[in-house]
């Protein structure tokens, strides 16, 4: 019997492929069982890491602007086959900054442009672009500079948006994420009206997920891009569907269950996933907060609390599979 192990990061406290990892040698304690890792996430940080992990691929470097000019080495992530995973946060996003640091009124996107273009000339011929995390807010205006004069050689753009937020308005990028970015309500207002000067955003104002990264999101709609879920751009980069295929369970989760894991956030789609399938699904969170309902109408066989310290994730997790692991087996019997 297979159980496919498919977790996102638990935050702070492990990566995804070291929650997959603790998961599959606590299910490989059970004799009889066999455990697939695939660590996976919903188009945030770490995207690129869970990508490597379950497809292959290799780390590749480039020298860009940091939000707010200073050169910085960014990596990105080029998958067999041609496909390259670039994370915005790797170039622009808010841990580049330190205290003090914030400015979304100057913050700029051109190095989410410069390592794109660097993913290109390395070969890619497909684009996934994962929008979480940025410093900016300047709707992909340093982006447009960047690219300038340069063509990406018909290569195909997919955004992974990791929100649903339109461009302008109460849930827009300035209103809603301006904050966190360091933005007062003075900046807020003119980052508002910024945006909604920029006609190239207009056409793809109200498109979910348009105000994804201070509005990268339309940006790159208006380059092309098709932006799509983050979490159905992973599982469908990593078949997922053919992944669980004969697969007796499977095992995902994140840091913080909550109302958000079943809104389109990693669980809830796995949980969908399995259901259409026929795949028993099991959810776990370092904490659970909430959406439990949520989950298991989706599709979630149990929800399960690790319940432990985050120092000792790791350990729960490995306990954690090897206890679904023996019912599994008691069950099959």
């Amino acid at each position: 019997m297979r159980v496919v192990c498919c977790p996102d990061k638990l935050k702070g406290s492990a990566s995804a492929g070291q929650a997959a990892r603790a998961l599959a040698t606590g299910i490989r304690r059970v004799p009889g069982l066999e455990a697939d890792q695939l660590p996976l996430a919903d188009g945030g940080e770490g995207t690129a890491e869970a990508l490597l992990a379950a497809l292959g691929g290799e780390w590749r470097t480039a020298r860009v602007a940091d939000p707010l000019g200073r050169e910085v080495d960014a990596r990105f992530v080029l998958l067999p086959g041609g496909r390259a995973v670039v994370e915005s946060a790797e170039a622009i996003g808010l841990w580049r900054l330190g205290p003090g640091e914030l400015d979304p009124l100057r913050a700029d996107s051109a190095g989410l442009g410069q390592l794109l273009l660097a993913a290109a000339d390395a070969g890619a011929n497909e684009l996934l672009v994962t929008l979480g995390g940025s410093a900016t807010v300047d709707g992909g205006a340093g982006l447009r500079r960047a690219l300038a004069g340069r063509d990406l050689g018909g290569v195909r753009l997919r955004a992974a948006c990791d929100v649903t937020n339109p461009l302008l308005g109460e849930r827009g990028a300035a209103r809603v994420f301006g904050p966190q970015k360091g933005a007062t309500p003075e900046q807020i207002e003119e980052l508002e009206s910024r945006l909604a000067a920029m006609p190239w955003l207009r056409p793809h104002a109200e498109r979910p997920g348009a105000g994804a990264a201070g509005g990268l999101g339309a940006a790159l709609a208006a380059l092309g891009a098709e932006l799509v879920p983050g979490a159905r751009l992973v599982l469908d980069a990593v078949d997922f569907r053919g992944r669980i295929a004969g697969a007796a369970l499977a095992v995902t989760g994140e840091g913080r269950v909550d109302t958000t894991s079943a809104a389109g956030k990693l669980p809830g789609a796995v949980a969908a996933e399995c259901a259409a399938a026929g795949v028993p699904c099991v959810v776990f969170g370092g904490s659970v907060r909430g959406g439990v309902a949520a989950l298991h109408e989706l599709g979630a066989t149990a929800v399960l609390p690790l319940g432990g310290d985050p120092a000792s994730s790791r350990d729960d997790l490995e306990a954690l599979g090897e206890a679904l692991g023996r019912l599994l087996r008691a069950l099959r019997r």
